[in-house]
């Protein structure tokens, strides 16, 4: 689908894939490393991407449609997918989409219409599992020094960067622009990159692994905040100890004054807590934050305890500080004069901090791209395009990105996220105005497509583009089924 121009003077071609409209010399690629000159023409570097759904997980592909007795379906098998990874764009717009395939799924006309979207318009939402402190909200990202993000509201157990976007893409120096959409493509594509946030830490981010904070790789996600650390263990730690303190940035448990330890007739310890006491057992702000004792700054628990009360505390009291991962853990016995000494923690006791760190989830970090289909991706749909968003929002068409599920939001346009693990490798490309290159396909019933005012004189049966000659074959194992009916 893409237009090319041959300049006689030096045998370039000019390609139209994107609003770059590079010439390109023979035997060279353009700016993009998508397009190239072989031989005079304009030619896809990346092939086109087809999935088929395999036996089990690692098992061979499914034939398609070559066996002698074939019924003169146009699909035998209907487990196949056509992605838009290798399509092609829909630039410069007035262009109906590369491919527009029509299959026969359970008994009923489908067509899935495939293209590869520019998207400058773009971002990549970061979950980062950690109760170590990142850096303040609203704080700056960046990569190679440039700003590409910042930092958003955490979540439970998590830290939260929003990366991207298309003022970090094209409104600030090309420098900025160039690494955002650096950095955009390799977190897409799975790949390791390293951020460092102002005013606190430096963070390695690679989807589906662990991240790694100031040069430590984190194990584990907490399994809870104080309060709620306290909640579900409380009854392990009945008569085992007299107290237990679970250090936490966000929410420290206190057992005796919590309502479980109430509920269990844990006796009162004396003891004094630093913080702002919020509900009974409940204290904000013990510590500042940090990459310490529960996602607090501190080292060493004791800083945030004062005095015990002589009127309630003994001698002898026993007292367990652990943090919300169960990756730091003290056993206190107290002195005569009430203050907590240091001792071996007892094997049972041990045993519940393990429990704790057993019930912690691995810890990893989470990529998801997000971005919003314009009118003119849609205009590569349908003539008209809002009706393509109206049958989105009626679920009358399925939105997907490289065969991987998308949430759609709701309200106006099409504004979708997917997680990249659950699509093909390399599935991500760029354009250098700059912006990403990102798969989408719609898949409908062809009626509905009819309908909407698709580009009708445009659908192929999918044999013509399953034995094309720059077809890739992939075994699909995406767990959500694909275009159904």
């Amino acid at each position: 689908m893409v237009m090319e121009t041959t300049s006689a003077a030096t045998d370039k071609i000019r390609c139209d894939a994107c609003p770059v409209m590079c010439y390109i010399k023979p035997r060279a690629a353009g700016a993009c490393d998508r397009y190239a000159n072989h031989d005079g023409k304009l030619v896809r570097v990346d092939p086109h991407v087809i999935l088929e759904r395999t036996v089990s997980h690692g098992g061979k592909l499914v034939p398609f449609s070559r066996t002698e007795d074939w019924d003169g379906k146009i699909v035998h098998e209907p487990s196949t997918f056509v992605t838009a990874i290798g399509a092609g764009t829909t630039y410069p717009d007035y262009k109906p989409a590369p491919f527009i395939v029509s299959a026969e799924v359970d008994g009923v006309d489908m067509v899935t219409v495939v293209t590869e979207g520019i998207f400058s318009y773009c971002g990549i939402k970061v979950k980062i599992d950690t109760d170590r402190y990142l850096g303040p909200e609203t704080a700056t990202v960046r990569a190679q020094g440039e700003a590409v993000g910042h930092v958003t509201t955490s979540e439970y157990g998590s830290q939260m960067l929003s990366l991207g976007g298309v003022h970090h893409l094209t409104g600030g120096s090309k420098k900025e622009g160039r690494v955002t959409c650096d950095t955009l493509m390799d977190l897409a594509n799975c790949k390791a990159v390293e951020l460092t946030i102002d005013g606190g830490a430096t963070v390695v981010v690679q989807a589906g692994r662990p991240p790694v904070v100031n040069g430590v790789k984190e194990e584990r996600m907490r399994v809870g905040c104080g309060s709620a650390t306290i909640g579900m263990f409380a009854k392990q730690w009945q008569g085992k100890v007299d107290e237990v303190v679970v250090v936490d940035d966000h929410i420290t448990g206190v057992l005796s004054e919590h309502q479980a330890g109430k509920l269990l007739d844990i006796p009162d310890s004396g003891i004094k807590m630093k913080g702002r006491r919020s509900t009974p057992g409940r204290y904000f702000q013990v510590a500042d934050p940090g990459t310490g004792w529960g996602g607090t700054n501190i080292s060493d628990p004791l800083a945030i305890l004062g005095p015990f009360d002589a009127k309630e505390a003994k001698p002898g009291l026993t007292m367990l500080m652990v943090s919300t991962t169960g990756e730091h853990s003290s056993y206190y016995v107290l002195d005569e004069a009430l203050k907590p000494i240091e001792t071996e923690m007892p094997a049972d006791l041990k045993f519940s901090v393990e429990r704790i760190q057993e019930n912690c989830e691995p810890a990893l970090c989470t990529v998801l791209f997000m971005a919003g289909a314009g009118g003119s991706l849609r205009a590569g749909v349908t003539d008209n395009p809002v009706r393509l968003t109206r049958s989105v929002k009626d679920a009358l068409t399925r939105v997907t990105s490289g065969g991987a599920p998308v949430y759609v939001w709701p309200g106006g346009g099409i504004t979708y996220m997917v997680d990249v693990t659950q699509m093909p490798s390399g599935a991500f490309g760029y354009v250098p105005t700059p912006a990403l290159v990102a798969p989408i396909e719609f898949t409908m019933k062809l009626s509905d497509y009819a309908a909407l005012g698709g580009h009708m004189d445009y659908v192929k049966p999918l044999s013509e583009v399953q034995n094309g000659d720059d077809v890739r074959q992939l075994p699909w194992q995406n767990p959500i089924p694909g275009p159904r009916p």
